[in-house]
């Protein structure tokens, strides 16, 4: 799999949005007020306040974990996502780099379109995580054919899951998370981060 590939488009152009890892600036993880969410057949419900939102997740994500470059592609099939990279020294060729989670906020045609994405105000967390973990939390190995539509409704919000597209190379989602659903994840977003931080010292060592 290359998501970064698929996602950014070559030669995409990248809005670096000041957002690097254990920054100075804390940002609160539930943001406030009420908001609407969409509805199980595309209505809209009244939400409680104490979403987690987008920005909340980006900041989460730079003030806890050291080595974080975050992108948002402002052109190409990427645009308006965000990609959270593991690359301290700011050198990585952007285009040898790989994610360690991303935040998508639209589908990508037949590819990858179960999650419903073109719901207003509807995104998608996606993580990468190991394999041990991916079957210890869906019971089943990283694989297509226990992971196919029929097993899931990957257009739920706020409900851990199988990536709809990805989940074969151990990728987890979860759209529109709450604060408790957030708090699950990010332990997986700690592993997701260290272990493109061991890929990244273990590609140093035998660069030396």
């Amino acid at each position: 799999m290359n998501t970064d590939a698929f996602y950014l488009g070559r030669g995409a152009q990248f809005v670096r949005l000041g957002l690097r890892g254990r920054g100075t600036r804390t940002a609160g993880v539930i943001s406030s007020g009420p908001r609407r969410r969409v509805g199980g057949h595309g209505g809209t419900v009244q939400e409680p306040s104490g979403l987690v939102d987008q920005d909340a997740i980006s900041h989460y994500v730079t003030d806890t974990f050291a080595g974080v470059e975050v992108a948002r592609p402002t052109d190409g099939p990427g645009a308006g996502d965000t990609f959270f990279f593991y690359d301290p020294q700011r050198n990585l060729d952007p285009t040898r780099r790989f994610p360690f989670a991303t935040i998508v906020t639209k589908d990508y045609g037949d590819f990858d379109d179960a999650s419903h994405l073109d719901r207003p105000e509807v995104f998608r967390l996606n993580i990468g995580v190991g394999r041990d973990t991916f079957r210890a939390l869906f019971g089943h190995p990283a694989s297509a054919a226990s992971t196919g539509r029929a097993a899931y409704d990957f257009a739920a919000l706020d409900r851990l899951m199988p990536h709809p597209a990805y989940a074969r190379q151990a990728w987890v989602c979860v759209l529109n998370p709450g604060p408790d659903t957030f708090e699950a994840v990010k332990p997986l977003l700690a592993e997701a981060h260290a272990r493109v931080a061991t890929r990244h010292a273990s590609s140093q060592t035998r660069r030396e």
